[in-house]
């Protein structure tokens, strides 16, 4: 039997990460001849991810860890720019990482029953690392944790720079991307094309070309015409739709929740009617003023409705973090009576288990920033999604959602974090258009069914991941 390891370089967020990791695992399971090792990049901030991905190595017995030493951080005035800080953070890492990749490929070839390194699977912010793959002889795989309809853009990227030469302005005329039915307005492109983030984003763009294959967190059915528009394109490398590649155990070792707080959000949904119940959660960097939570709050009173809320503040301007902060006196930021007016009709927690509360029969909606790992797991538990995007590509996932496949509500489609105060009126009306829209929700449900269905064995997505190991060992080893 041919033995073949695969060396995994992940970015250093929860997004990227976790689902990198859980893809992995699925290698993992599908071909016993496969082994993994994770060069960890250390995130920027604080978190629990190093726990995460120790408790996974831990589970499994063919994956290794080596942690790869801290590079020194990029200037905080970067920070205004959330992708380039994060892109300049990775690119800091290249030397290290270089270091470590060559050291383990040598020793690992010094080794009387070494396994045969057959490529490096960079996440798709990784893509400066491709040089360092190179020189070490080895194929590079992209993986993108975002959808096909993104990695058509991120293909298109670079030819509409070659025309216009600048940063987008709202005013611009909308997109034509190949992959993505109708035109894209410029007010949902991604944050990193218009924050100061141009030049590296599209750096990160141009490089995408290289890889020897990409592998994306998405199944054909979800967005055929994205697929088609690869197969229509030679200059494209294979795509290998995977998805969805889901934490579906809520990344329990890498939650802030200690067991008696999950134990009170369960217990509270547990009393809820079937489908009753209506879940604002806005991802690790999701956060709101002091203006805006009155304002949420005074919508979802207005809405009459049951809800599940995730309030997290923004931090100070002179605070020394960037991460959101729970809030410790939920009284100072409500309005006056919100609390026991809406007493049993609403709970408000900090940090939530999302996948836990999206599966509950209590879960009807979904109030999102539409990150795409959580826009995968309300699919999958068919909970309809109301759009309220932050950051990142977000506004595009919203306006997709939305405008392309039908499987949300809009209420916000090119909203930016820190943007003006949504009104209590507008979040009122998402939050009962949810809740009663049972044509998406419908839409939603179906879509759910298909998804479990592309991973299943002999699935499109199953099909694809054989088809991947395939092509990796045949890279390697030949035809043979």
């Amino acid at each position: 039997m041919k033995r073949a390891e695969l060396v995994f370089i992940p970015a250093p967020g929860a997004g990227h990460l976790v689902a990198a990791l859980q893809f992995g695992k699925r290698l993992l399971q599908r071909d016993d001849r496969i082994s993994i090792t994770v060069l960890a990049i250390k995130s920027a901030a604080p978190s629990s991810l190093g726990s995460y991905t120790e408790s996974l190595v831990a589970s499994e017995s063919r994956i290794q860890l080596i942690d790869v030493p801290q590079a020194e951080l990029p200037p905080l005035e970067f920070a205004k720019s959330p992708a380039k800080f994060f892109i300049l953070n990775i690119e800091n890492h290249v030397p290290n990482v270089r270091e470590a990749l060559t050291n383990y490929v040598s020793s690992s070839h010094s080794k009387p029953d070494s396994v045969p390194i057959v490529g490096v699977v960079l996440d798709f912010f990784c893509v400066s690392m491709i040089d360092v793959v190179n020189e070490l002889n080895l194929p590079s795989y992209l993986f993108m944790t975002s959808n096909a309809g993104y990695l058509s853009l991120m293909f298109h990227f670079p030819a509409q720079d070659s025309r216009t030469g600048a940063p987008p302005k709202d005013s611009d005329p909308d997109w034509l991307v190949p992959g993505i039915v109708p035109p894209v307005p410029t007010t949902v492109l991604p944050v990193s094309m218009t924050d100061g983030s141009y030049s590296s984003y599209l750096g990160i763009a141009a490089r995408f070309r290289e890889a020897k294959g990409i592998i994306a967190n998405t199944c054909v059915e979800l967005e055929a015409h994205a697929f088609n528009s690869f197969s229509e394109d030679q200059t494209t490398p294979p795509v290998y739709p995977v998805g969805p590649v889901l934490d579906l155990n809520d990344g329990q070792a890498r939650s802030n929740l200690n067991q008696a707080q999950r134990d009170r959000i369960m217990s509270w949904l547990d009393d809820q009617p079937e489908e009753s119940v209506v879940f604002l959660c806005f991802g690790s960097l999701g956060s709101f003023s002091e203006a805006q939570v009155k304002e949420i709050a005074l919508g979802l009173e207005q809405s009459g409705q049951r809800f599940l809320w995730s309030l997290r503040l923004t931090p100070p301007k002179d605070s020394k973090t960037l991460t959101p902060i729970d809030c410790s006196n939920l009284e100072q930021v409500l309005p006056d009576g919100f609390l026991e007016r809406t007493r049993g009709k609403g709970l408000i927690c900090g940090w939530a288990p999302q996948v836990e509360v999206l599966s509950h029969k209590a879960t009807g909606g979904f109030v999102s920033h539409c990150g795409w790992n959580s826009i995968l797991e309300s699919l999958w538990y068919g909970v309809p999604i109301v759009t309220w995007p932050m950051y990142a590509e977000q506004q595009l996932n919203a306006f997709r959602m939305v405008k392309e496949l039908g499987l949300g509500l809009e209420m916000r489609l090119d909203y930016k974090k820190g943007g003006e105060v949504v009104k209590a009126d507008e979040i009122g009306k998402a939050v009962v258009s949810v809740m009663e829209d049972s044509e998406v929700r419908k839409k939603v449900k179906e879509m759910g069914v298909v998804s479990r269905k592309a991973v299943e064995d002999g699935g499109s997505s199953s099909v694809s991941l054989g088809r991947f190991i395939e092509d990796v060992m045949r890279n390697h080893f030949g035809s043979d």
